[in-house]
């Protein structure tokens, strides 16, 4: 018997060819009102760089990292993109709604714990969180937002990312099949 968190029905998700094309207009509309492609990591460093200098507000003006994002008067958290992320977290919680996904669950293969897929997800986030850094932009930051502007390291990004994801697949595939 299947687990019952392994989903064996057919999904309301978006058909992907649309959400590419929706994702593209959403980019062009990006780039046309706000003069900026889209990213998320540097919000997740905004939300860190505040909650450090809530914690520790000496610390967090010493640092060389943290000390840079804290200079003049505004907030790091007034950053155009933690109002993005935000957006993107409420357009979730509304499609989920809407097409009646909206469920606290926890979707693996049946040949894997739901456990085992909660560690897989955060040290496989963790790893991407650490090579936005490294790579200084995220994939939508980085690798989509820069290949719309033809920008090569945009296609670098987008290949290494791919790339490393199909080296890796066969390793880790028992992990979702």
């Amino acid at each position: 018997m299947a687990n019952q968190n392994y989903i064996t029905h057919h999904s309301k998700y978006m058909n992907p060819y649309l959400a590419g094309i929706l994702l593209g207009i959403v980019l062009l509309a990006a780039f046309y009102l706000t003069g900026r492609g889209l990213g998320a990591s540097g919000a997740m460093k905004s939300a860190v760089v505040t909650t450090m200098d809530v914690i520790s507000p000496a610390h967090a003006e010493d640092s060389g990292f943290y000390g840079k994002y804290l200079l003049g008067e505004n907030s790091p958290m007034h950053s155009w993109l933690v109002f993005q992320v935000l957006g993107v977290f409420v357009g979730g919680l509304i499609s989920g709604a809407l097409s009646g996904r909206l469920k606290l669950t926890t979707e693996h293969s049946p040949n894997i714990t739901s456990r085992k897929r909660v560690y897989m997800a955060l040290i496989g986030g963790a790893l991407f969180g650490f090579g936005s850094q490294l790579g200084r932009g995220c994939t939508s930051g980085a690798a989509l937002s820069g290949m719309a502007t033809l920008s090569v390291a945009g296609f670098v990004t987008m290949v290494a990312i791919f790339g490393t994801a199909f080296a890796l697949a066969y390793f880790f595939r028992k992990n979702w099949i």
